[in-house]
């Protein structure tokens, strides 16, 4: 029955981007149908002009946004859209990025997280934003896990990038790399480990109780004994493996990066926690561009997200494959909690 999927909220993303088009593919698609209530939350007269251009089919419930209207979660029973009109049309062209569609953007994401704040909805997967357009209307968060920390007064929170060839989770985002030394402390690498490995224990639990973490150094060599770097791997890493360890946690490192994700390490560990954004983004993306999900752990709602970014090269061309959001919304769909929504009868 329709009643018992999870109800999802798949938030538009920039309106210049590829956000739309994917989104589109996913309310077609018959496996997302299968496993989940999908409503995008965008403009719809937006989302009916890109459906032309990218000729694909435009047959969906439209839920006009209205403030009087409390949103009702229980009559969705098929995909649909709630549209917020909030594109202004004869401004905004595939590929061009402005203040306009950026705060387009923010709104879907902030709705969506009051709602599921609310058990109003299950959880929420997030399509591409751009983060200087999020700049250009005024907004001051990097990104969307910034804003869900914010959002949701999350006291811990990381990115777990997850796919059936690598996961990697991220102990430092959004941040320059000469930044990241000090950003680093055992306990931030410890709460990382924690919520990596309750994630993979949640999202794979056949494997519970026998989930292996390889967490990576920072510097060449793991620092050859302090020659580079501040010795960061024997000050701050290794502190935090002794603790994970205290926990009965599986941790094998600190890992060497030049050689952390050879395949001999991808075998015999089921995730790596990576001390930077691009020290686990690089090795992802190169074995898993199209597939990976982004998953931020440690909020009190659940939240996926593709892991690509807007593509404004190929916005509106039919080209985005939307295979990354179909998996984020497939990974939603299984961790979502069992709650019973606002509303229900």
């Amino acid at each position: 029955m329709s009643e018992a999927k999870p109800l999802l909220a798949i938030t538009m993303g920039d309106p210049a981007g590829v956000g739309p088009e994917v989104c589109l593919k996913a309310l077609n698609s018959q496996a997302v149908n299968e496993y989940c209530r999908p409503v995008v939350f965008g403009d719809a007269s937006l989302l009916e002009r890109v459906a032309d251009c990218t000729k694909q089919s435009f047959a969906f419930d439209i839920l006009p946004k209205d403030n009087c209207q409390p949103f009702d979660g229980e009559k969705i029973k098929g995909p649909s859209v709630y549209d917020f009109s909030n594109v202004d049309m004869n401004a905004i062209q595939p590929g061009e990025v402005s203040a306009g569609t950026g705060q387009a953007s923010f709104e879907y994401v902030v709705s969506a997280i009051e709602l599921a704040q609310e058990q109003s909805i299950h959880g929420l997967v997030t399509a591409p934003i751009h983060k200087f357009a999020w700049k250009q209307a005024g907004i001051d968060f990097p990104g969307h896990t910034e804003l869900l920390e914010h959002q949701t007064e999350s006291k811990e929170v990381c990115m777990l990038l997850t796919s059936e060839d690598i996961s990697c989770s991220l102990v430092t985002t959004h941040i320059g790399l000469n930044a990241v030394s000090q950003a680093l402390s055992s306990e931030k690498i410890l709460k990382v480990i924690r919520l990596t490995h309750q994630a993979l224990s949640q999202i794979y639990p056949e494997k519970a109780g026998s989930i292996r973490l390889g967490v990576l150094g920072l510097n060449p060599h793991n620092g050859e004994s302090g020659l580079f770097g501040l010795n960061e791997e024997a000050a701050i890493i290794e502190p935090a493996l002794k603790a994970a360890r205290g926990l009965d946690i599986s941790v094998v490192g600190p890992l060497a990066p030049d050689t952390a994700f050879i395949q001999a390490n991808r075998d015999r560990l089921d995730a790596f926690v990576c001390m930077y954004h691009d020290q686990g983004l690089i090795p992802l993306k190169l074995l898993s561009f199209d597939s990976a999900v982004n998953v931020t752990l440690g909020l009190s709602i659940t939240r996926t997200s593709v892991d690509h970014g807007t593509a404004l090269d190929i916005a509106w061309k039919g080209l985005a494959s939307d295979t990354s959001l179909q998996s984020a919304i497939q990974l939603a769909s299984k961790l979502c909690s069992p709650i019973v929504l606002k509303n229900s009868s």
